[in-house]
């Protein structure tokens, strides 16, 4: 389409008449100007109605990146990490453990293997089951029935048909354009479903025609979405975000990008803008060379206290020193020195706010570092070894171990906010607090603090809840340490699972501390182990992420991460009666973003696999060179 036909759909307009039910925000299609498809122009197609309650998730063009990364949650709950070194005060540990490293609950991936092991098991068990059971009749008349989309235009007729033989559903028209935007079907295709739609009922949807916008947009039909873009601003007074942001997006790719900075500023008006529409638009000035604009932005994004998309610093990063003129007009371009210290400011707030990058952003800041000028960087891709050393260049990484300030911080706010919290009467009472808090003040300061209930339930057979946890104590205390076993009072009560015999050897081998059976034991481990000192450790397969929900603001809980990953312990593999238990090791450097005076250590993302209480395995090596 092009401007010609624009103007034949500006003189179409006038004499167009609003539908008395909907006022000013739909428009009709005299049934004289559409009695045959040859005499339809193309831009009549475009005539639209705004549907009074539109079903229209207004982000869904933000929704496939909207944040640092998209990561996996799982539901299942996994296991932890050992020291190698002494567990505490100069002890030294014999602990077995497993040779491969990492093999830690905190490393990326883990969450995946273990729920994929998980569903393995389960379809083992139930495929012999399943194979019997007989698919519901219902179920493959749908199959049967499944909108399936055309593989050319169709006429009027030959769509009419279409619907009739589909039930003549009247959202038809929607269902069939998601189908066509799903299968990447040819952009004709769609529009001579607009142009059945029209005839049919002499008006399209806003609905309808947002769909056909996103069809455009992510086939990067642009000269398609310009003319959307005037019949929409022509024909309705105001653009809600999924159409703005759908503009932004296609705007932004082509030389028109500086009507996509109008259209942030207009939308800044009525909404929030996301995430996606500022990295559009700052993409957008970068790739065009105004630097100006992209910073400024950027500012505004980080004011607003949004969280920036990879694909913002990937954009900020691939600096073009030679664009400096947009199509021979003068832009606004910053220095060089400023811009270097933007970017790295990029990287201090990274490391701030613990965010890692993704491969394809990593790659473009070891491209930007290497094309210094004047500096002699070289990135390389690397790994650390498990002792904390970088395996490229040698330079030990940070300690996971906090410092005596981050420590007491740690310890103040974990005490405040999560044991005497405004919820502490749902975790316990006054008075059995109070008798704890008695208790670990009068004893020495422990080594390990052990979540008897959670331990003891790794054995998956209730028969032996308590051999499992005397072996884990029997470990512990064959190693010199000082434990703490938290449990519940029904576990002094003789029976199967708890046997009486065992039960007293691990009172005999560990200091025991047991609550009412409606308590909880995460807030009193906690307090025991950060009480006992920052050597004290904690076996648990609990990854507390409640608990650091309740943490006030995002420093104190990276600092509560940083500490439980230095500090917990959980049971590796099978424990076999008679056999040493082992656990895993814990890491003893930081997986944060680390720099020195010649060199920069960057952990970051080369799987899509990583939950958001994991780590990062690999990293990027910068070293420079004198």
């Amino acid at each position: 389409m092009g401007s010609p036909l624009i103007l034949k759909l500006r003189i179409l307009l006038k004499p167009l008449t609003p539908f008395p039910h909907q006022g000013s925000s739909a428009l009709t299609i005299p049934k004289s100007s559409v009695c045959k498809p040859s005499q339809l122009p193309l831009s009549v197609r475009f005539l639209c109605t705004r549907d009074p309650n539109p079903n229209l998730n207004g982000r869904q063009a933000d929704k496939k990146n909207n944040g640092q990364g998209v990561v996996k949650k799982s539901k299942s709950r996994e296991e932890g990490s050992w020291n190698d070194g002494g567990m505490g005060r100069g002890k030294t540990s014999t602990l077995r453990q497993r040779p491969i490293f990492p093999k830690s609950v905190f490393a990326a991936g883990t969450a995946k293997r273990t729920a994929e092991m998980l569903m393995k098991k389960s379809a083992l068990v139930f495929q012999d089951k399943d194979r019997h059971i007989a698919e519901p009749e219902g179920r493959r008349t749908r199959r049967a029935e499944k909108m399936q989309p055309p593989d050319r235009p169709l006429s009027a007729t030959e769509w009419k048909e279409m619907k009739e033989s589909l039930g003549n559903s009247e959202r038809f028209s929607i269902q069939m354009m998601s189908v066509l935007f799903t299968s990447g079907a040819d952009l004709d295709i769609a529009k001579s479903l607009l142009t059945f739609v029209a005839m049919e009922t002499g008006t399209l949807s806003y609905e309808l025609l947002l769909r056909y916008l996103t069809l455009c947009v992510s086939g990067g039909h642009d000269n398609e979405v310009f003319d959307v873009y005037d019949i929409m601003r022509e024909s309705f007074p105001s653009l809600e975000t999924g159409a703005s942001s759908l503009f932004i997006k296609s705007f932004g790719r082509t030389a028109r990008w500086r009507e996509a900075v109008n259209i942030l500023h207009e939308l800044k008006k009525v909404f929030s803008p996301s995430q996606r529409n500022y990295s559009d638009v700052i993409s957008a000035a970068m790739l065009h060379g105004d630097t100006t604009t992209a910073w400024a932005l950027y500012d505004e994004l980080i004011e607003k206290g949004l969280s920036p998309i990879q694909e913002t610093w990937e954009a900020l990063f691939k600096v073009d020193s030679s664009t400096d003129k947009e199509k021979g007009k003068e832009v606004q371009v910053m220095s060089q020195s400023e811009i270097q210290g933007r970017l790295l400011g990029i990287l201090l707030y990274m490391r701030n706010n613990q965010i890692y990058p993704q491969h394809s952003l990593a790659n473009s800041i070891k491209t930007w570092f290497e094309s210094l000028t004047g500096e002699k960087w070289t990135g390389s891709w690397t790994n650390a070894t498990p002792k904390g050393v970088c395996s490229c260049c040698g330079s030990a990484l940070e300690s996971i171990q906090l410092t005596p300030e981050e420590y007491h911080q740690l310890k103040d706010r974990v005490m405040s906010d999560i044991i005497e919290g405004s919820d502490v009467f749902n975790k316990t009472t006054p008075e059995e607090l109070e008798r704890f808090k008695a208790f670990v003040k009068k004893k020495p300061a422990f080594d390990v603090v052990v979540d008897g209930l959670n331990v003891a339930n790794i054995n998956k057979d209730k028969s032996k809840l308590s051999e499992m946890l005397l072996a884990v104590v029997s470990e512990l205390q064959h190693q010199g340490l000082s434990v703490l076993v938290l449990g519940r009072k029904h576990m002094l009560r003789p029976s199967r699972s708890w046997e009486k015999h065992n039960m007293d050897l691990i009172r005999q081998r560990a200091h025991c501390f047991f609550t009412d059976n409606i308590s909880e034991d995460d807030p009193f481990l906690l307090y025991a182990t950060l009480h006992s000192g920052n050597h004290c450790k904690f076996v648990s397969r609990d990854l507390m992420r409640d608990h650091k929900a309740c943490l006030p603001d995002g420093a104190t809980r990276r600092l509560f991460f940083k500490w439980q990953r230095g500090h917990q312990l959980v049971v590796d593999g099978f424990v076999a009666l008679g056999r040493r238990v082992r656990f895993q090791s814990i890491t003893s450097y930081d997986t944060i973003i680390q720099s020195t005076a010649d060199s920069w250590h960057l952990p970051y993302d080369d799987t899509d696999d990583r939950s958001t209480y994991e780590v990062p395995q690999r990293w990027l090596c910068f070293i420079k060179k004198h």
